[in-house]
């Protein structure tokens, strides 16, 4: 496994969801929005996805997975790639649901605020009807990607 920096871990940690890629039984590429719940610096990413459909069928068949986060505004990101493990929805622990209902709740206030500030009224709060979490996505994360153009990454002092 890859070890993850902190400041990946804290890029991640500010992303609302991430792109996460898998492959179907003949080889074509299906990408979905899932949210991260946890991470171990040791080289592990835990999402929640919230259907069984087709990520977790093409999981089943193959493990090969790919997670990609990208933030816009500072004009970076980085695809974490490796294999992922499917974890049933009896067996996540408590403090990882816990996790998934504060991003939620985080998710839901931002957008009310946004629409208090730019007067708006809107009742629309997809993310209040989410169904509960099917499934944990466990990622053993084997190699790491920096999206960020070279002439924008920091130099080293």
């Amino acid at each position: 496994m890859k070890t993850l920096s902190d400041d990946l871990i804290n890029f991640l940690e500010r992303q609302s969801f991430s792109i996460v890629s898998t492959l179907d039984e003949d080889g074509g590429i299906h990408c979905a929005a899932k949210g991260i719940v946890g991470m171990e610096r040791k080289g592990k990413i835990f999402l929640i996805d919230l259907y069984k459909a087709q990520t977790f069928k093409n999981l089943q068949k193959n493990p090969t997975i790919s997670i990609t986060s990208v933030d816009e505004n500072m004009f970076m990101g980085y695809t974490l790639k490796g294999k992922a493990k499917i974890v049933e929805r009896s067996k996540i622990e408590n403090h990882v649901i816990k996790t998934w209902e504060e991003r939620l709740i985080g998710r839901i206030s931002k957008r009310l605020i946004k629409s208090v500030k730019d007067y708006k009224k809107s009742g629309h709060h997809p993310e209040a009807k989410f169904p509960h979490p099917e499934y944990l996505i466990e990622v053993d994360v084997e190699s790491i990607v920096d999206l960020t153009p070279s002439q924008l990454k920091k130099i080293p002092l």
